[in-house]
């Protein structure tokens, strides 16, 4: 693979230099996938556009396009359940279709993206790192992408991408986290003050009184948190 000149360095670092300082704490990661497949479509030959495909519990999403047209290609192949962007997110290979035209291997893709005016693709794994797996695709109208200084420049964006994007995906799911467990410790909260309830108004233990709710949740077919908010709200264990 020929290595990128001078001219190249030149194009493409204040791009990484942009990457490098996006804030955690400001960007969502759409937000910085978003800017990524922006700086990919800027610095890519022939303005072609660009989107970054992520599996999450084995099912693929593009969490950013840098245009319509890449959104959809990316939605032709989850429909079909074959492609490029697909199969570099799960082999951890590069994948080109250098003639969207004369593609073998997803000849269903292949046309529907020729007649969408996509001429080649080049999909680039994203470098593994924590438990992110995905792609960064290139669609492009000519037949440029398949050549060694846009694949060059690509796994260049990639390998540079793929901090941020594990840092914001683990970033993230640390929030999600953390509103799970505030969830839970408000319903734990509602259920233990329904017990102390029950325990002082009928003198039940506070096995008898979790049983106690926990046996109208069954018989009623309403959530256990649901029926003790009711209790600690109305008074009533049960709907009139």
């Amino acid at each position: 693979m020929t290595p990128p000149d001078d001219d190249d360095e030149l194009a493409v670092q204040p791009a990484f230099e942009e990457l490098a300082q996006l804030s955690f704490a400001e960007h969502s990661l759409e937000s910085v996938l978003g800017r990524v497949t922006e700086l990919a479509t800027r610095i890519l030959p022939g303005r072609p556009v660009a989107s970054v495909t992520i599996l999450g519990d084995g099912s693929p999403r593009t969490v950013a396009a840098s245009g319509d047209l890449a959104l959809e290609l990316d939605e032709v192949q989850y429909g079909l359940g074959g492609g490029p962007c697909l199969e570099a997110a799960t082999t951890g290979r590069p994948a080109v279709v250098a003639d969207t035209r004369s593609e073998p291997r997803w000849p269903a893709f292949g046309t529907q993206a020729a007649a969408l005016g996509c001429g080649s693709i080049l999909s680039y794994p994203l470098p593994v790192q924590e438990r992110v797996s995905g792609s960064m695709n290139v669609y492009a109208g000519d037949l440029t992408v398949a050549d060694d200084r846009t694949r060059a420049l690509v796994s260049r964006l990639a390998a540079y991408a793929v901090g941020p994007v594990s840092n914001m995906y683990l970033y993230e799911t640390a929030v999600e986290r953390a509103e799970h467990l505030a969830a839970a410790l408000e319903h734990r909260a509602v259920i233990d003050q329904a017990k102390g309830i029950l325990m002082e108004r009928h003198k039940l233990t506070a096995d008898q009184a979790f049983r106690l709710l926990a046996r109208v949740s069954m018989e009623s077919n309403t959530k256990l948190r649901d029926v003790a908010a009711r209790f600690v709200l109305t008074g009533q264990l049960r709907p009139d």
